[in-house]
């Protein structure tokens, strides 16, 4: 496909060029209509006053300056007669004889001109049939002939220069241009302007839709912008506004029906978890009384019990999350305080090592205490969901290093492990709820429930970061970054 030119990549440019490039078609045609017609013109005069002058001035080579009619003693009579420019040619046998041409102020007795053998061999082929036929003669450039049957049976030619005629075509070539030229630049600027006046209210639909692209439609309430103003619905402008009007209503609908089954999501996951906290608490307590009974248990009782009181430790901890998820989601706000992210790290490291000693743990963290603002207990959360992670799907052995970085930006808290990697499938939704790989990264770990990385996610957001995932076999990355780190002395 052939490439567009930049300057012509929009739909004004094209327009505007198309105008212009149609209208220098045109032009170029009458121009060129013109020319052809008017040298058509001038040649046709100039053919007739080749037969008005006739054989007179090659006659009166013949017979001494005169023809053989002339009785008025003035032998140069016929050359007087002639226009300055007429060329006389007499040819006998194919062969010029004699060639005269009349030229201003000069001696009628000196009009000799000398052709060369080609002029010659041009003038012998001419067809004797009085009618008028364009040469080149070296000696003289273009001129016009006709060839005419003399009275002694030899040929008799006369000619007219083309120059005038060319002169003439010539000037008008070049006041066409000129006109031309002007024409098709104030064309050109009147069309651009014509062409975007045109085209305002595709601009207006343009920058509406431009508004909507920079919303963010992915979650939460969206207020649309105005919608953009409708021209002539005759006209196609008119119907791409019109349609695209129609096309935002269905989509603020559609958003709203989402927002409203988002929250009706949102309100149920928070009340039920809100209504599990008490019967869950409840099983774990009895559970754990039933096991202090100072009398004999037996043991698959007691296993039993110990079990109870596992799981519903389990579903409190679920509980908890998905009611911590509720609220970020109805974005309450967390506490905004300065947070020693350096100490935060150390203590969820040792946490970390006290629960996985078979990992070998790491930290790479700055000189200078890393400071940020922000709710310490759920920064806290994150950081030990992310440790947890690593520790639940990776092998005994694997190196799990936590790294805290600045820049201009903010701060970088990075968690890597050398483990044998998240899944492909699931890497584009690890950080969504209850995301489970179809089989662990290590074989025999315990699963997670699938809310650790979306608090992990929903916790930087609310934070105003992101939490985002580099994963290959031996170097899996996870990588929270919060904005606008203030100093150590803040």
């Amino acid at each position: 496909m052939p490439r567009v030119p930049r300057v012509l990549r929009t739909l004004r440019a094209r327009l505007t060029a198309g105008l212009v490039l149609l209208l220098a078609i045109s032009c170029a045609a009458v121009g060129v209509a013109a020319v052809v017609e008017l040298r058509g013109f001038l040649t046709g005069r100039l053919d007739q006053q080749l037969h008005e002058a006739g054989s007179a001035l090659p006659a009166s080579l013949e017979h001494g300056g005169r023809t053989p009619d002339d009785h008025d003693g003035d032998e140069h009579a016929d050359t007087r007669r002639q226009a300055t420019g007429t060329l006389g040619v007499r040819l006998v046998d194919g062969s010029v004889t004699s060639a005269a041409v009349v030229r201003a102020g000069a001696d009628p007795a000196d009009l000799g001109v000398r052709l060369s053998d080609a002029d010659r061999e041009t003038l012998a082929h001419l067809p004797v049939d009085g009618q008028g036929h364009t040469v080149r003669l070296s000696a003289l450039d273009h001129y016009r002939v006709a060839a005419f049957t003399g009275r002694d049976g030899d040929v008799l030619v006369t000619g007219l220069p083309t120059e005038p005629v060319e002169a003439a075509v010539h000037r008008l070539e070049l006041v066409a241009a000129g006109v031309f030229g002007i024409a098709l630049a104030a064309t050109g600027v009147a069309g651009a302007l014509w062409v975007r006046w045109s085209l305002r209210p595709l601009s207006r639909v343009a920058a509406t839709a431009t508004r909507v692209s920079e919303l963010p439609l992915a979650s939460g309430e969206v207020a649309l912008p105005p919608r953009a103003p409708e021209s002539d619905p005759r006209s196609e402008v008119g119907q791409v506004a019109s349609a695209f009007n129609r096309m935002l209503g269905h989509v603020e609908d559609a958003l709203t029906r989402r927002h409203a089954s988002e929250e009706r999501l949102r309100s149920f996951s928070a009340d039920a978890s809100h209504e599990l906290r008490t019967p869950v608490a409840s099983i774990r307590g009895h559970a754990e009384l039933a096991l202090l009974h100072r009398g004999p248990v037996p043991a698959e009782v007691r296993r039993a019990l110990e079990r109870i009181a596992a799981e519903s430790g389990r579903m409190g901890g679920m509980v908890e999350d998905l009611l911590l998820l509720a609220r970020l989601d109805a974005g309450r706000p967390l506490e905004r305080e300065p947070v020693d992210l350096t100490r935060l790290v150390l203590d969820a490291v040792t946490d970390a090592r006290a629960a996985g000693p078979d990992h070998r743990w790491a930290m790479e963290l700055p000189e200078e205490p890393v400071t940020v603002t922000g709710d310490a207990h759920r920064l806290h959360q994150a950081v030990a969901n992310l440790l947890a992670n690593a520790r639940l799907h990776t092998p005994p052995g694997t190196l799990v290093t936590t790294r805290i970085e600045t820049d201009a930006s903010g701060v970088a808290l990075s968690v890597r492990d050398d483990g044998p990697g998240v899944p492909e499938e699931i890497q584009d939704g690890i950080f969504e709820r209850f995301t489970h790989g179809d089989r662990p990264r290590t074989a025999g770990a315990g699963g997670g429930t699938g809310l650790g990385l979306a608090i992990v996610t929903a916790v930087a957001e609310a934070h105003g970061g992101t939490a985002t995932l580099s994963s290959e076999p031996g170097a899996t990355v996870f990588t929270v970054r919060l904005p606008d780190a203030p100093s150590p002395s803040q």
